[in-house]
């Protein structure tokens, strides 16, 4: 796999289209809420240098990540995680993503990092760089953040649930505890999909 994954920047400016039409295309294919993104926010974080792209050897878009932060960087999240249709099956959403998190983690060191998805593979790749489950009340509690679901199809269960709780699953990586070990418990796929079907049964009836 020829593929080199980048810190995004002002060059990159012009994948910014590609790659929301990739996520969206994505969500709609999975059936799954997603927080649209524009090709101008996408450009703003490859200009702040809070993106990561992977591009194969003719130059072709592969994959891409960015970086949020939160209460002046106390906290910090990584979202818009994609890989192109044409490159995946080949394990790079988990170089991207480990990317993403070690560089993160340089650039806002101290930084709690955080996550809420509904991806089964994008849980299991946070466990083993040893993110664990919790409840939102553990996340940022940023309204920016929470504001930015407004577009997901979802929206309407979180804002009912008082923000505490969605389809989504929270899941936060503390450098302070700095895990050296697997997780105890690994992560279970099989759980985790009865605890998503669960939580749809509730929500979604």
């Amino acid at each position: 796999m020829n593929i080199s994954i980048v810190i995004a920047q002002e060059e990159h400016f012009k994948y910014a289209q590609i790659i929301c039409d990739t996520i969206e295309t994505s969500a709609l294919l999975r059936g799954t809420g997603i927080a649209k993104r524009t090709p101008e926010y996408v450009q703003k974080k490859m200009a702040n240098r809070d993106a990561v792209i992977a591009l194969d050897k003719n130059g072709d878009f592969a994959g891409f990540c960015y970086i949020e932060s939160w209460q002046h960087g106390k906290f910090v999240a990584h979202s818009g995680l994609i890989v192109h249709p044409d490159f995946r099956n080949l394990g790079l959403a988990k170089k991207i993503k480990t990317f993403v998190f070690n560089y993160s983690l340089k650039k806002y060191p101290g930084a709690k990092v955080f996550g809420i998805t509904t991806g089964l593979a994008v849980m299991k790749i946070n466990s083993d760089l040893g993110y664990k489950p919790v409840p939102f009340s553990e996340l940022t509690s940023d309204p920016t953040f929470w504001s930015g679901c407004k577009t997901c199809t979802n929206f309407e269960i979180l804002k009912s649930k008082d923000y505490k709780m969605c389809l989504c699953t929270g899941m936060l990586y503390d450098p302070a505890e700095k895990p050296k070990d697997p997780p105890k418990h690994p992560f279970n796929v099989r759980i985790w999909n009865r605890l998503k079907k669960i939580k749809q049964a509730l929500f979604l009836e």
